[in-house]
């Protein structure tokens, strides 16, 4: 979300030795037959003849245990569905991708302490590495399926509902949000439209072929958000835009680490996306960094702390730390390179140092308690009020935005005629590696 400047174990059946005397028997026959057949003698004429069965004694029955059944591997099924803590028992999800650092900082990857330190946050990563295979698993599902002429109210439910039976949380129980779900309102955002934009109630708008759709997507375990982006076209003019971003979200983590500066971080951002051009319908655009969005570090349940990553070099000498979490994201745009508020609001949140207000308006109060119960300060939109039963809320809505307890987020919009695209990724700067959190087979 950009920031403005197992399976049990198959039971085997045990069988029971009988306890009777008879069973005693059979089986001490037996092993005197065999013992008779050994040792040498003669057998009996008699014995040829056929005598009658002792009536006290009764064969046993051999009873073959039943073979043990291998394990079946659960599979994840299409849309996804199985828990990610069923796929990944005993918290053992899998890791992003691991960069060790470089120059002064390439001694973190062997040191003791620095080693130390980082299994002591073992804890917290098991809850990064779900939500961050529970966004991979939903998004690489949501890129084979998402089409034109489907709503985007249909691509957005899709994607929330897998995210929701992923993780095992489906929101609609009092707090229940707020232990796993959705980081923040799933943003489709189409052509000049480059963030903060989420069907409401109604939306009739139908994906087209010519679009360029930003999917942005925040997953949470515990309050510990990944935020993760990409694009989708289905027109191939609209490649070299696409390519620009992603090349520059990749460098932007690629060269981010420990005591990095983050406005020389802007500067190689800035360079990789300027050096791509595009060519629609026949007019060459020269790629613009949309200087007024920025990456941002993560807190828990805050989806925008309080550093920034800028897209273009500036003169910010603040340095990235050991243990920041940064959402390493980057918007592209053939119009201006500058977004402005325009249109209807569908995201929302809770301001986490929310001023003490005297609300007069009862639906304000009202609502405010269901905020703060379901989502805390964790966005949310008007769809997500809806689909917990909220009903009339807008003027209470509009009551706390104005009164400075929850703050609104207009959709973010280049020139009309213009395109955009937004790539992003979750890092983690852990005391011996860089870890990629969100990186994924796709991207």
């Amino acid at each position: 979300m950009a920031a403005k400047a197992s399976v049990d174990e198959l039971k085997i059946l045990n069988v029971k030795k009988p306890d009777s005397v008879n069973g005693s028997a059979g089986a001490n026959g037996t092993a005197n037959d065999d013992a008779a057949e050994h040792s040498g003698e003669e057998p009996d004429d008699d014995a040829d003849e056929p005598g009658p069965e002792p009536s006290a004694a009764k064969k046993k029955k051999n009873k073959k245990r039943k073979p043990k059944k291998k394990k079946v591997p659960i599979v994840q099924t299409e849309p996804p569905s199985v828990l990610i803590s069923q796929l990944f028992p005993n918290n053992t999800y899998p890791k992003g991708e691991e960069v060790e650092y470089k120059d002064d900082n390439l001694y973190r990857t062997t040191n003791e302490e620095k080693r130390h330190l980082d299994n002591l946050n073992s804890g917290f990563l098991s809850d990064y590495r779900q939500a961050a295979e529970t966004h991979r698993q939903v998004r690489q599902w949501a890129q084979k399926h998402i089409k034109p002429g489907q709503t985007l109210t249909e691509i957005a439910n899709g994607i929330e509902d897998s995210i929701r039976r992923l993780v095992g949380h489906d929101g609609l129980s009092e707090g229940d949000a707020l232990i796993a779900g959705m980081g923040f309102p799933t943003g489709l955002n189409l052509d000049n439209i480059a963030a903060h934009y989420s069907p409401n109630a109604g939306c009739k708008k139908v994906l087209q072929q010519n679009n360029v759709m930003k999917v942005d997507i925040g997953v949470h375990v515990n309050g510990r958000i990944v935020d993760s982006a990409f694009t989708m076209a289905f027109d191939p003019m609209y490649d070299n835009l696409l390519a620009a971003v992603k090349d520059a979200t990749n460098t932007g983590v690629r060269e981010a680490g420990i005591d990095v500066r983050l406005g020389e971080l802007g500067g190689y951002i800035q360079e990789a996306m300027e050096s791509y051009e595009c060519e629609i319908n026949g007019t060459t655009y020269p790629i613009k960094p949309i200087r007024s969005l920025c990456g941002h570090t993560i807190l828990p349940y805050s989806i925008h702390g309080t550093k920034s990553v800028p897209a273009v070099k500036t003169n910010d000498m603040t340095k990235m730390e050991e243990g920041d979490m940064f959402a390493i994201e980057t918007f592209g745009s053939t119009g201006n390179g500058r977004c402005v508020d325009q249109g209807e609001v569908s995201h929302y949140a809770l301001r986490r140092n929310a001023p003490k207000v005297d609300l007069h308006l009862s639906s304000a109060k009202l609502l405010l308690g269901t905020i703060t119960q379901n989502f805390g300060t964790l966005p949310f939109c008007r769809r997500y009020l809806d689909r917990i039963g909220q009903e009339k809320y807008l003027l209470g809505l509009s009551n706390l935005v104005k009164s400075g307890i929850v703050e609104d987020y207009p959709p973010l919009v280049d020139k009309k005629g213009s395109y955009t695209a937004q790539f992003e990724h979750t890092i983690l700067l852990r005391p011996t590696v860089k870890e990629v959190i969100s990186r994924g087979e796709d991207y």
